[in-house]
Protein backbone atom coordinates (compact mmCIF):
# COMPACT_ATOMS: atom_id res chain seq x y z
CA UNK A 1 0.00 0.00 0.00
CA UNK A 2 1.43 3.35 -1.05
CA UNK A 3 1.79 6.31 1.28
CA UNK A 4 -1.58 7.76 2.35
CA UNK A 5 -2.75 10.72 0.30
CA UNK A 6 -4.68 13.79 1.37
CA UNK A 7 -8.32 12.84 0.77
CA UNK A 8 -10.37 15.42 -1.13
CA UNK A 9 -14.07 15.95 -0.43
CA UNK A 10 -15.23 13.95 -3.46
CA UNK A 11 -13.20 10.89 -2.54
CA UNK A 12 -14.23 11.17 1.10
CA UNK A 13 -17.89 11.22 0.05
CA UNK A 14 -17.28 8.29 -2.32
CA UNK A 15 -15.77 6.24 0.50
CA UNK A 16 -18.51 7.17 2.98
CA UNK A 17 -21.19 6.18 0.46
CA UNK A 18 -19.66 2.73 0.01
CA UNK A 19 -19.50 2.27 3.78
CA UNK A 20 -23.13 3.30 4.23
CA UNK A 21 -24.54 1.04 1.55
CA UNK A 22 -22.55 -1.97 2.71
CA UNK A 23 -23.96 -1.35 6.19
CA UNK A 24 -27.46 -1.25 4.69
CA UNK A 25 -26.97 -4.50 2.76
CA UNK A 26 -25.75 -6.22 5.93
CA UNK A 27 -28.83 -5.05 7.82
CA UNK A 28 -31.11 -6.25 5.02
CA UNK A 29 -29.52 -9.69 4.82
CA UNK A 30 -29.61 -10.26 8.58
CA UNK A 31 -33.19 -8.95 8.75
CA UNK A 32 -34.27 -11.61 6.29
CA UNK A 33 -32.34 -14.37 8.07
CA UNK A 34 -33.75 -13.38 11.48
CA UNK A 35 -37.33 -13.49 10.17
CA UNK A 36 -36.99 -16.78 8.26
CA UNK A 37 -38.93 -18.75 10.93
CA UNK A 38 -41.74 -16.18 10.82
CA UNK A 39 -41.88 -16.41 7.02
CA UNK A 40 -42.01 -20.22 7.21
CA UNK A 41 -44.90 -20.00 9.68
CA UNK A 42 -46.71 -17.47 7.50
CA UNK A 43 -46.36 -19.73 4.46
CA UNK A 44 -47.33 -22.78 6.54
CA UNK A 45 -44.82 -25.05 4.75
CA UNK A 46 -42.59 -27.90 5.89
CA UNK A 47 -38.87 -27.47 6.44
CA UNK A 48 -38.18 -29.27 3.17
CA UNK A 49 -40.53 -26.97 1.26
CA UNK A 50 -38.94 -23.96 2.91
CA UNK A 51 -35.58 -25.26 1.66
CA UNK A 52 -36.93 -25.06 -1.89
CA UNK A 53 -38.11 -21.50 -1.26
CA UNK A 54 -34.65 -20.57 0.05
CA UNK A 55 -33.11 -21.96 -3.13
CA UNK A 56 -34.28 -18.76 -4.83
CA UNK A 57 -31.67 -16.82 -2.86
CA UNK A 58 -28.88 -19.15 -4.04
CA UNK A 59 -29.98 -18.95 -7.68
CA UNK A 60 -30.21 -15.17 -7.63
CA UNK A 61 -26.93 -14.69 -5.77
CA UNK A 62 -24.90 -16.85 -8.14
CA UNK A 63 -26.47 -15.20 -11.19
CA UNK A 64 -25.64 -11.75 -9.82
CA UNK A 65 -22.07 -12.67 -8.86
CA UNK A 66 -21.32 -14.27 -12.22
CA UNK A 67 -22.78 -11.37 -14.21
CA UNK A 68 -21.36 -8.49 -12.17
CA UNK A 69 -17.76 -8.45 -13.37
CA UNK A 70 -18.70 -8.30 -17.05
CA UNK A 71 -21.33 -5.64 -16.44
CA UNK A 72 -18.84 -3.48 -14.53
CA UNK A 73 -16.31 -3.74 -17.36
CA UNK A 74 -18.99 -2.72 -19.85
CA UNK A 75 -20.92 -0.05 -17.94
CA UNK A 76 -18.87 0.89 -14.84
CA UNK A 77 -19.41 0.21 -11.16
CA UNK A 78 -21.98 2.94 -10.50
CA UNK A 79 -24.41 1.55 -13.08
CA UNK A 80 -24.11 -1.95 -11.64
CA UNK A 81 -24.59 -0.69 -8.08
CA UNK A 82 -27.72 1.17 -9.25
CA UNK A 83 -29.13 -2.03 -10.75
CA UNK A 84 -28.12 -4.06 -7.70
CA UNK A 85 -29.76 -1.61 -5.30
CA UNK A 86 -32.97 -1.61 -7.34
CA UNK A 87 -33.11 -5.41 -7.31
CA UNK A 88 -32.39 -5.49 -3.56
CA UNK A 89 -35.28 -3.14 -2.83
CA UNK A 90 -37.62 -4.91 -5.25
CA UNK A 91 -36.69 -8.28 -3.77
CA UNK A 92 -37.38 -7.18 -0.20
CA UNK A 93 -40.76 -5.74 -1.20
CA UNK A 94 -41.72 -8.90 -3.08
CA UNK A 95 -40.65 -11.06 -0.11
CA UNK A 96 -42.71 -8.86 2.20
CA UNK A 97 -45.73 -9.13 -0.08
CA UNK A 98 -45.31 -12.88 -0.53
CA UNK A 99 -45.14 -13.41 3.23
CA UNK A 100 -48.17 -11.17 3.87
CA UNK A 101 -50.21 -12.93 1.17
CA UNK A 102 -48.85 -16.38 2.17
CA UNK A 103 -47.60 -17.12 -1.35
CA UNK A 104 -44.50 -19.35 -1.45
CA UNK A 105 -43.80 -18.54 -5.10
CA UNK A 106 -43.76 -14.85 -4.27
CA UNK A 107 -41.17 -15.34 -1.54
CA UNK A 108 -39.09 -17.52 -3.88
CA UNK A 109 -39.17 -14.84 -6.59
CA UNK A 110 -38.39 -12.10 -4.10
CA UNK A 111 -35.40 -14.02 -2.80
CA UNK A 112 -34.14 -14.51 -6.36
CA UNK A 113 -34.36 -10.76 -6.98
CA UNK A 114 -32.78 -10.00 -3.60
CA UNK A 115 -29.92 -12.45 -4.21
CA UNK A 116 -29.28 -11.09 -7.71
CA UNK A 117 -29.09 -7.56 -6.36
CA UNK A 118 -26.76 -8.64 -3.57
CA UNK A 119 -24.45 -10.49 -5.96
CA UNK A 120 -24.30 -7.62 -8.45
CA UNK A 121 -23.65 -5.03 -5.77
CA UNK A 122 -21.05 -7.04 -3.81
CA UNK A 123 -18.65 -7.52 -6.73
CA UNK A 124 -19.11 -3.94 -7.91
CA UNK A 125 -18.44 -2.68 -4.38
CA UNK A 126 -15.17 -4.61 -4.20
CA UNK A 127 -14.07 -2.98 -7.45
CA UNK A 128 -15.07 0.46 -6.16
CA UNK A 129 -13.40 -0.19 -2.80
CA UNK A 130 -10.15 -1.26 -4.47
CA UNK A 131 -10.25 1.93 -6.55
CA UNK A 132 -10.69 4.03 -3.41
CA UNK A 133 -7.72 2.23 -1.83
CA UNK A 134 -5.55 3.13 -4.81
CA UNK A 135 -6.74 6.74 -4.59
CA UNK A 136 -6.14 7.23 -0.85
CA UNK A 137 -3.20 4.86 -0.33
CA UNK A 138 -4.60 3.15 2.78
CA UNK A 139 -6.70 0.05 3.56
CA UNK A 140 -10.38 0.52 2.75
CA UNK A 141 -11.74 -2.93 1.86
CA UNK A 142 -11.44 -4.39 5.40
CA UNK A 143 -13.53 -1.54 6.82
CA UNK A 144 -15.93 -1.80 3.87
CA UNK A 145 -16.56 -5.47 4.65
CA UNK A 146 -16.60 -4.58 8.34
CA UNK A 147 -19.57 -2.34 7.64
CA UNK A 148 -21.41 -5.31 6.15
CA UNK A 149 -20.54 -7.40 9.22
CA UNK A 150 -21.69 -4.60 11.52
CA UNK A 151 -24.90 -4.42 9.53
CA UNK A 152 -25.52 -8.13 10.07
CA UNK A 153 -25.16 -7.65 13.83
CA UNK A 154 -27.56 -4.68 13.80
CA UNK A 155 -30.01 -6.51 11.57
CA UNK A 156 -29.92 -9.65 13.71
CA UNK A 157 -30.58 -7.68 16.90
CA UNK A 158 -33.38 -5.74 15.23
CA UNK A 159 -34.88 -8.95 13.88
CA UNK A 160 -34.78 -10.66 17.26
CA UNK A 161 -36.40 -7.65 18.92
CA UNK A 162 -39.21 -7.37 16.39
CA UNK A 163 -39.75 -11.13 16.53
CA UNK A 164 -40.15 -10.92 20.31
CA UNK A 165 -42.71 -8.11 19.78
CA UNK A 166 -44.47 -10.21 17.13
CA UNK A 167 -44.15 -7.35 14.67
CA UNK A 168 -45.51 -8.37 11.22
CA UNK A 169 -42.67 -9.66 9.06
CA UNK A 170 -44.11 -8.01 5.93
CA UNK A 171 -44.02 -4.52 7.45
CA UNK A 172 -40.55 -5.18 8.87
CA UNK A 173 -39.04 -6.12 5.49
CA UNK A 174 -40.90 -3.30 3.73
CA UNK A 175 -39.36 -0.79 6.17
CA UNK A 176 -35.91 -2.25 5.54
CA UNK A 177 -36.52 -1.95 1.79
CA UNK A 178 -37.21 1.78 2.18
CA UNK A 179 -34.03 2.22 4.23
CA UNK A 180 -31.98 0.39 1.58
CA UNK A 181 -33.58 2.53 -1.14
CA UNK A 182 -32.58 5.71 0.68
CA UNK A 183 -29.02 4.50 1.22
CA UNK A 184 -28.77 3.36 -2.39
CA UNK A 185 -30.00 6.69 -3.77
CA UNK A 186 -27.39 8.62 -1.79
CA UNK A 187 -24.67 6.14 -2.71
CA UNK A 188 -25.35 6.32 -6.45
CA UNK A 189 -25.03 10.11 -6.36
CA UNK A 190 -21.73 9.93 -4.46
CA UNK A 191 -20.00 7.22 -6.54
CA UNK A 192 -18.18 8.56 -9.63
CA UNK A 193 -19.15 7.22 -13.03
CA UNK A 194 -16.96 4.81 -14.96
CA UNK A 195 -14.99 3.02 -12.21
CA UNK A 196 -13.94 -0.38 -13.53
CA UNK A 197 -15.13 0.28 -17.08
CA UNK A 198 -12.79 -1.34 -19.57
CA UNK A 199 -11.22 0.97 -22.10
CA UNK A 200 -11.15 -0.18 -25.74
CA UNK A 201 -7.36 -0.51 -25.78
CA UNK A 202 -7.52 -2.67 -22.66
CA UNK A 203 -10.08 -4.92 -24.30
CA UNK A 204 -7.73 -5.38 -27.24
CA UNK A 205 -5.13 -6.83 -24.86
CA UNK A 206 -7.43 -9.76 -24.09
CA UNK A 207 -7.65 -12.54 -26.61
CA UNK A 208 -10.95 -12.04 -28.37
CA UNK A 209 -11.82 -8.80 -26.56
CA UNK A 210 -13.93 -8.28 -23.48
CA UNK A 211 -16.79 -10.19 -21.90
CA UNK A 212 -16.36 -13.62 -20.39
CA UNK A 213 -13.10 -14.18 -22.26
CA UNK A 214 -11.58 -11.16 -20.56
CA UNK A 215 -12.58 -12.52 -17.18
CA UNK A 216 -11.02 -15.89 -17.99
CA UNK A 217 -7.87 -14.34 -19.50
CA UNK A 218 -6.72 -12.81 -16.21
CA UNK A 219 -6.40 -16.29 -14.69
CA UNK A 220 -3.36 -16.93 -16.90
CA UNK A 221 -1.36 -15.12 -14.23
CA UNK A 222 0.00 -17.74 -11.80
CA UNK A 223 0.07 -15.23 -8.94
CA UNK A 224 -3.61 -14.47 -9.44
CA UNK A 225 -4.41 -18.19 -9.37
CA UNK A 226 -2.71 -18.47 -5.97
CA UNK A 227 -4.58 -15.38 -4.75
CA UNK A 228 -7.80 -16.98 -5.95
CA UNK A 229 -7.04 -20.12 -3.96
CA UNK A 230 -6.42 -18.05 -0.83
CA UNK A 231 -9.69 -16.16 -1.18
CA UNK A 232 -11.51 -19.43 -1.84
CA UNK A 233 -10.22 -20.89 1.43
CA UNK A 234 -10.92 -17.78 3.50
CA UNK A 235 -14.41 -17.32 2.04
CA UNK A 236 -15.13 -20.99 2.70
CA UNK A 237 -14.12 -20.55 6.34
CA UNK A 238 -16.40 -17.54 6.74
CA UNK A 239 -19.31 -19.10 4.88
CA UNK A 240 -19.08 -22.35 6.84
CA UNK A 241 -19.61 -20.47 10.08
CA UNK A 242 -22.51 -18.51 8.63
CA UNK A 243 -24.23 -21.69 7.42
CA UNK A 244 -23.40 -24.21 10.11
CA UNK A 245 -22.13 -22.67 13.35
CA UNK A 246 -25.42 -22.63 15.32
CA UNK A 247 -26.23 -26.20 14.25
CA UNK A 248 -22.64 -27.24 14.94
CA UNK A 249 -22.98 -26.09 18.54
CA UNK A 250 -26.45 -27.63 19.00
CA UNK A 251 -25.84 -31.01 17.35
CA UNK A 252 -22.11 -31.27 17.88
CA UNK A 253 -21.81 -29.96 21.43
CA UNK A 254 -25.32 -30.40 22.79
CA UNK A 255 -26.04 -26.74 23.51
CA UNK A 256 -29.50 -25.18 23.42
CA UNK A 257 -30.77 -23.44 20.30
CA UNK A 258 -30.49 -20.10 22.11
CA UNK A 259 -26.86 -20.79 22.98
CA UNK A 260 -26.20 -21.75 19.36
CA UNK A 261 -27.63 -18.44 18.16
CA UNK A 262 -25.62 -16.49 20.72
CA UNK A 263 -22.47 -18.30 19.60
CA UNK A 264 -23.10 -17.19 16.04
CA UNK A 265 -23.62 -13.63 17.30
CA UNK A 266 -20.22 -13.88 19.01
CA UNK A 267 -18.69 -14.97 15.69
CA UNK A 268 -20.29 -12.01 13.89
CA UNK A 269 -19.01 -9.56 16.50
CA UNK A 270 -15.50 -11.03 16.20
CA UNK A 271 -15.65 -10.67 12.41
CA UNK A 272 -16.75 -7.05 12.72
CA UNK A 273 -14.03 -6.26 15.26
CA UNK A 274 -11.31 -7.82 13.12
CA UNK A 275 -12.31 -5.87 10.04
CA UNK A 276 -12.49 -2.50 11.80
CA UNK A 277 -9.17 -2.92 13.62
CA UNK A 278 -7.12 -4.62 10.89
CA UNK A 279 -6.02 -1.50 9.00
CA UNK A 280 -3.00 -0.61 11.17
CA UNK A 281 -1.80 -4.23 11.04
CA UNK A 282 -1.92 -4.17 7.25
CA UNK A 283 0.01 -0.91 7.09
CA UNK A 284 2.68 -2.21 9.47
CA UNK A 285 3.10 -5.84 8.40
CA UNK A 286 1.68 -6.08 4.89
CA UNK A 287 -1.05 -8.35 3.47
CA UNK A 288 0.99 -11.55 3.24
CA UNK A 289 1.90 -11.65 6.93
CA UNK A 290 -1.57 -10.57 8.06
CA UNK A 291 -3.43 -13.16 5.99
CA UNK A 292 -0.98 -15.89 7.01
CA UNK A 293 -1.55 -15.10 10.69
CA UNK A 294 -5.30 -14.84 10.06
CA UNK A 295 -5.44 -18.28 8.47
CA UNK A 296 -3.53 -19.81 11.39
CA UNK A 297 -5.73 -18.08 13.99
CA UNK A 298 -8.90 -19.19 12.20
CA UNK A 299 -7.56 -22.74 11.95
CA UNK A 300 -6.89 -22.82 15.70
CA UNK A 301 -10.43 -21.64 16.35
CA UNK A 302 -11.96 -24.23 14.01
CA UNK A 303 -9.80 -26.99 15.51
CA UNK A 304 -10.97 -26.16 19.04
CA UNK A 305 -14.60 -26.13 17.91
CA UNK A 306 -14.18 -29.47 16.14
CA UNK A 307 -11.99 -31.41 18.57
CA UNK A 308 -12.74 -29.91 22.00
CA UNK A 309 -15.05 -31.91 24.24
CA UNK A 310 -16.02 -28.76 26.15
CA UNK A 311 -18.96 -26.78 24.78
CA UNK A 312 -17.76 -23.74 26.71
CA UNK A 313 -14.28 -23.89 25.16
CA UNK A 314 -15.75 -24.49 21.71
CA UNK A 315 -18.04 -21.50 22.13
CA UNK A 316 -15.15 -19.29 23.17
CA UNK A 317 -13.05 -20.55 20.25
CA UNK A 318 -15.45 -19.04 17.72
CA UNK A 319 -13.87 -15.69 18.62
CA UNK A 320 -10.60 -16.97 17.10
CA UNK A 321 -12.52 -18.36 14.14
CA UNK A 322 -14.20 -14.98 13.56
CA UNK A 323 -11.08 -12.86 14.06
CA UNK A 324 -9.05 -15.14 11.80
CA UNK A 325 -11.63 -15.20 9.02
CA UNK A 326 -12.35 -11.47 9.16
CA UNK A 327 -9.51 -10.04 7.07
CA UNK A 328 -8.75 -12.84 4.62
CA UNK A 329 -11.46 -12.08 2.06
CA UNK A 330 -11.14 -8.25 1.79
CA UNK A 331 -7.35 -8.18 2.06
CA UNK A 332 -6.91 -10.82 -0.64
CA UNK A 333 -9.25 -8.98 -2.99
CA UNK A 334 -7.30 -5.78 -2.37
CA UNK A 335 -4.00 -7.53 -3.17
CA UNK A 336 -5.42 -8.84 -6.45
CA UNK A 337 -5.79 -5.34 -7.83
CA UNK A 338 -2.82 -3.54 -6.31
CA UNK A 339 -0.09 -2.23 -8.57
CA UNK A 340 -1.29 -3.88 -11.79
CA UNK A 341 -2.72 -2.51 -15.03
CA UNK A 342 -5.84 -4.66 -15.35
CA UNK A 343 -6.86 -4.13 -11.74
CA UNK A 344 -10.65 -4.07 -12.13
CA UNK A 345 -10.79 -7.30 -14.11
CA UNK A 346 -8.55 -9.03 -11.58
CA UNK A 347 -10.58 -7.79 -8.61
CA UNK A 348 -13.78 -8.93 -10.34
CA UNK A 349 -12.34 -12.38 -11.06
CA UNK A 350 -11.10 -12.95 -7.50
CA UNK A 351 -14.32 -11.55 -6.03
CA UNK A 352 -16.35 -13.94 -8.16
CA UNK A 353 -14.23 -16.90 -7.04
CA UNK A 354 -14.58 -15.87 -3.41
CA UNK A 355 -18.33 -15.39 -3.51
CA UNK A 356 -18.78 -18.67 -5.39
CA UNK A 357 -16.87 -20.44 -2.62
CA UNK A 358 -18.86 -18.53 0.02
CA UNK A 359 -22.23 -19.43 -1.50
CA UNK A 360 -21.67 -22.93 -2.93
CA UNK A 361 -18.90 -24.47 -0.81
CA UNK A 362 -20.33 -24.49 2.72
CA UNK A 363 -23.68 -26.09 1.75
CA UNK A 364 -21.73 -29.01 0.29
CA UNK A 365 -20.49 -29.79 3.81
CA UNK A 366 -24.01 -30.93 4.59
CA UNK A 367 -23.66 -33.90 2.24
CA UNK A 368 -20.37 -34.87 3.86
CA UNK A 369 -21.86 -34.41 7.32
CA UNK A 370 -24.50 -37.03 6.52
CA UNK A 371 -21.68 -39.60 6.44
CA UNK A 372 -19.12 -38.38 8.98
CA UNK A 373 -21.01 -35.92 11.20
CA UNK A 374 -20.92 -32.13 11.12
CA UNK A 375 -17.95 -31.73 13.46
CA UNK A 376 -15.80 -34.08 11.39
CA UNK A 377 -16.92 -32.43 8.15
CA UNK A 378 -15.41 -29.17 9.40
CA UNK A 379 -11.96 -30.74 9.00
CA UNK A 380 -12.28 -29.67 5.35
CA UNK A 381 -12.21 -26.05 6.56
CA UNK A 382 -9.05 -26.79 8.54
CA UNK A 383 -7.32 -28.28 5.49
CA UNK A 384 -8.21 -25.31 3.32
CA UNK A 385 -7.00 -22.81 5.92
CA UNK A 386 -3.73 -24.69 6.29
CA UNK A 387 -3.21 -24.66 2.53
CA UNK A 388 -3.96 -20.93 2.34
CA UNK A 389 -1.37 -20.18 5.05
CA UNK A 390 1.30 -21.88 2.93
CA UNK A 391 0.77 -19.76 -0.19
CA UNK A 392 0.26 -16.27 1.25
CA UNK A 393 3.56 -15.19 -0.33
CA UNK A 394 1.46 -14.49 -3.43
CA UNK A 395 0.01 -11.49 -1.59
CA UNK A 396 3.36 -9.69 -1.32
CA UNK A 397 3.43 -6.53 -3.40
CA UNK A 398 6.47 -5.59 -5.44
CA UNK A 399 6.99 -2.54 -3.29
CA UNK A 400 5.37 -1.72 0.05
CA UNK A 401 5.91 1.52 1.83
CA UNK A 402 4.69 1.80 5.41
CA UNK A 403 2.89 5.02 6.16
CA UNK A 404 1.10 6.52 9.13
CA UNK A 405 -1.64 4.44 10.66
CA UNK A 406 -4.94 5.69 9.21
CA UNK A 407 -7.42 7.12 11.67
CA UNK A 408 -11.14 7.64 11.47
CA UNK A 409 -12.16 4.99 8.91
CA UNK A 410 -15.66 4.13 10.07
CA UNK A 411 -18.98 3.38 8.40
CA UNK A 412 -20.30 6.50 6.71
CA UNK A 413 -17.52 8.60 8.27
CA UNK A 414 -16.95 11.82 6.47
Amino acid sequence: MKNPQVIDATTRRWRAALFLFMLATGVSMASWVARTPAVRDALDVTTGAMGLVLFGLSIGSMAGVLASGGLVRRHGGRSVITLGAALLVAGLLVIAGGAALEVSGGVFGGLALFGAGMGLAEVAFNIEGAAVERAVGRPVLPVLHGCFSLGTVVGALLGMGLTALRFPVGWHLAAIALAVAAAGAWTVRAVPAGTGREEPEAADDHAGGGGWRAQVAVWRDRRLVLIGLIVLAMAFAEGSANDWLPLLMVDGHGTSATAGSLTFMLFAVAMTTGRFTGGPLLVRYGPAAVVRASAVIAAVGVALVVFSSSALLAGAAVVLWGLGASLGFPVTISAAGEGVRNASARVAAVSTAGYAAFLVGPPSLGFLADHVGLRNAMVVVLVLLGGAALITGALRTLEREAGPVPQGDRCAAG
